[in-house]
């Protein structure tokens, strides 16, 4: 990631969205409509108190379409400690996506996010990158809709 700091360090994780957060005024109007909305909501970096920030959200599911309509979606379940929903980020138009495994936290049952950052691409898609404790996913896509869903 560009701005946001989202690193293992001595035995932790270390996260940062503040250079994220200066630069959002200027990077915002550039990316599409539901990327924007999505990453300037208030409580999507509010680390310490919103159910909405995307911190400590499990990756559940992926589904990736086989029909070339660039569809994806990922599905996130709640922390029960933190959230009130999961959450399920829809993208359209995907030229890319990858998930890359970096560390080996074998006491994990399952990947949790770190944090995020959405950048606008020069062809008026974005990029939307991941940090998970264990991995991380790169997607470009032409947008993005993030619906905040109930868990039952």
């Amino acid at each position: 990631m560009k701005y946001v700091k989202a690193v293992w360090d001595d035995g932790g994780f270390e996260v940062d969205p503040t250079a994220y957060l200066a630069e959002l005024p200027r990077l915002g109007p550039d990316l599409p409509p539901g990327a924007r909305s999505f990453a300037t909501d208030p409580g999507h970096y509010d680390i310490a108190g919103a159910t909405r920030c995307v911190k400590d959200l499990e990756l559940a599911q992926v589904h990736v379409t086989t029909d070339k309509s660039g569809g994806l979606v990922l599905d996130f379940t709640p922390n029960q400690f933190k959230h009130d929903s999961g959450l399920r980020i829809s993208y359209s138009g995907v030229t890319h996506f990858s998930i890359d495994y970096e560390n080996s936290i074998d006491w994990m049952s399952a990947d949790a996010v770190l944090l995020d950052e959405i950048l606008p691409e020069e062809d008026g898609g974005c990029r939307h990158e991941i940090a998970l404790t264990d991995a991380s996913i790169t997607v470009r896509c032409a947008d993005l809709q993030a619906v905040w869903e109930d868990a039952t």
